[in-house]
């Protein structure tokens, strides 16, 4: 840990007879100095040490960064043996603004031709290895190749789901092969 010797001597200021816990609003003070800031400011300790700490005396406190990172400072006594966490506000950085992005040219989406149209009399078909299974239905909607379109197969059933692949041909999803 760093060692401050004008921090130590701040914090013995007061008369020991006249105090027999550390006072907060010292550390406070020796925290501010510490870290450059106020209390609340960037880079300064987030809010003061608290009040109802009765912490021992200490004649030479020592404080220090937690980490690299300097979000805490640790003070630490000796003896009697003692640790304060303070956490400290990080510094806002501010971005450097960035230039606006370049527009891009609107391209309209090229839509591909449907290949079934709705109302069209498919074949909708499924197989694997050794099997397959064709039924007759009707296109319910518009759909280019490779287009996911629902079909009517049976007037008492609600439609399936099919995968164009040619005109008046469709397979069901998964045995598109």
């Amino acid at each position: 840990m760093i060692r401050y010797p004008l921090l130590a001597a701040l914090l013995v200021a007061v008369p020991a007879a006249a105090q027999s816990f550390q006072s907060t609003a010292q550390l406070d003070e020796a925290v501010v100095q510490f870290t450059g800031a106020s209390i609340g400011m960037d880079g300064g300790a987030q809010m003061p040490v608290d009040p109802r700490l009765k912490l021992a005396r200490c004649p030479m406190p020592q404080f220090g960064w937690l980490s690299d990172r300097q979000d805490a400072v640790v003070i630490s006594c000796m003896a009697p043996t003692w640790k304060v966490y303070v956490p400290v506000r990080r510094l806002t950085r501010v971005q450097p603004e960035r230039p606006a992005p370049a527009p891009v040219a609107a391209v309209a989406p090229v839509k591909a031709e449907p290949v079934i149209r709705r109302g069209d009399p498919i074949m909708v078909e499924a197989g694997a290895p050794g099997f397959s299974i064709t039924r007759d239905g009707v296109a319910m909607g518009d759909a280019p190749v490779g287009g996911r379109l629902m079909v009517k197969v049976d007037p008492a059933k609600p439609p399936i789901q099919a995968i164009a692949l040619e005109s008046g041909r469709a397979a069901l999803p998964g045995f598109t092969g």
